[in-house]
């Protein structure tokens, strides 16, 4: 059995997030929240809460799962779209900037023996 949460138009750069994404892969739900609550990236923090939300749609999907034999079996962070925005420079000049954002998906499942 398993469940899916989504994070839709995060922002932060996708780049930054697949950094803390890579620490959880595949590590079991228990640790994988230790990792992320002991991590001090900013994406951290955002990551936890959708990792917790998995684990919820999966118990409220099969009430009395056991939270220990949970893994996070997947997670995905794609780029989302950017916000255009312009810093203006000397000489009447603008130098553009990219406030990027991403869209994660985390997928639980029971661990398999």
């Amino acid at each position: 059995m398993e469940a899916q949460a989504r994070l839709r138009y995060y922002r932060g750069s996708p780049q930054k997030l697949r950094l803390v994404a890579d620490l959880v892969r595949g590590q079991g739900v228990v640790r994988a929240l230790a990792t992320l609550r002991l991590t001090k990236k900013r994406g951290a923090r955002d990551l936890e809460k959708l990792v917790r939300s998995a684990v919820a749609n999966l118990e409220q999907r099969s009430p009395g799962i056991d939270s220990g034999k949970l893994v996070v079996s997947r997670i995905q962070v794609d780029q989302g779209p950017s916000l255009k925005r312009f810093r203006p420079a000397s000489m009447g000049r603008v130098f553009p900037r990219l406030h990027r954002t991403c869209h994660v998906t985390v997928q639980v499942a029971e661990r398999e023996e």
